[in-house]
């Protein structure tokens, strides 16, 4: 009887903090009609994570292994796959918000859910991009539809999210107002901001007159965005939940109003390689794991950018 293959996998058997993670040997997937199986090389490491660890809202009860975002090798294809092949290197967004797994040595992924990793990025990196740069570019070119001259606002600039955001509406010709702190505002500044404007002393119901408003940190942030907004703008969030208190004067004022959650798409993902390519989009790591520090790396504050696992 040949033996069943197995991998290490970070996983938790109840709910909590990030004390709940630990290392534990499973069984290895076997990939089926459209997946394959990825060598995982990085995981990103992102909000949302600590979200189920504590709650299990996507996940359901555990136990189960966190992680949307992936970058690796591929070891096997599933039937049906030919757009890959064992040996190539990919990267991409598992299927949001049902599909994690990625803080593993090996996951499944639907092949379509891949695109081949931009050579010009690390795994590390390359991990770090997709569930954060899709949100991005989800809400600023397919929500707000954000065009050449406008002006829009981005907070959290600094963040996984924010970060990316700013180089896209860089990219896109853009007049970028970023909120930062000030330890960071030469970072964000450096990533195409053309005004940083920091947090503490400066409130986003002050600045008038913008076209788009992209805000992830929910709270008051929409109402007050509202107020910032010209009649006719729009302002995207990522925490629709966040939005009620903002409902009656954006329709007072015609303004659009989006919540937005992210949703793996190769398209997108191909475009977010494109800004790369031209080196108009890279991903910053702020701090970088091995698997087995899952839990360090979830409960530690890190600076700018996005935190990764990585795995040898």
């Amino acid at each position: 009887m040949s033996e069943i293959p197995t991998m290490n996998a970070v996983i938790q058997d109840e709910l909590g903090g990030p004390d709940v993670l630990h290392l534990a040997t499973v069984p290895r997937p076997t990939p089926g009609i459209g997946e394959v199986l990825v060598r995982v090389r990085a995981a990103g490491v992102n909000p949302v994570d600590a979200m189920n660890r504590q709650t299990g809202a996507f996940t359901g009860p555990p136990p189960f292994v966190l992680g949307f975002d992936v970058s690796g090798v591929v070891e096997l294809v599933g039937p049906g796959v030919t757009i890959f092949a064992p040996g190539d290197e990919v990267f991409g967004l598992l299927p949001f918000p049902h599909g994690s797994g990625a803080y593993a040595e090996y996951v499944l992924a639907p092949a379509r859910a891949l695109i081949e990793k931009p050579p010009a990025l690390t795994h590390e990196q390359a991990a770090a991009l997709p569930l954060a740069g899709l949100t991005a570019w989800q809400a600023l070119v397919e929500t707000a539809g954000l065009r050449v001259g406008e002006r829009i606002a981005i907070t959290g600039a600094s963040g996984g999210v924010g970060h990316l955001a700013v180089q896209i509406a860089a990219a896109r010709g853009a007049h970028v107002i970023a909120f930062a702190s000030r330890r960071d505002a030469e970072f964000v500044r450096s990533l195409g901001a053309d005004d940083v404007l920091d947090y503490a002393t400066t409130d986003i119901a002050d600045l008038s007159d913008l076209d788009v408003v992209l805000d992830v940190l929910g709270g008051d942030g929409p109402a007050k965005a509202v107020r910032a907004l010209r009649p006719g703008g729009r302002l995207v969030s990522t925490l629709p939940q966040s939005l009620g208190s903002a409902l009656m004067a954006a329709g007072e004022k015609g303004i659009e109003i989006s919540g937005l959650f992210v949703e793996a798409d190769r398209v997108g993902l191909l475009a977010l390689a494109d800004l790369v390519a031209d080196r108009r989009l890279t991903p910053t790591i702020s701090a970088s794991y091995p698997l087995a520090d899952a839990a360090s790396a979830q409960a530690t504050a890190h600076g700018p950018g996005k935190v990764v696992l990585t795995v040898q």
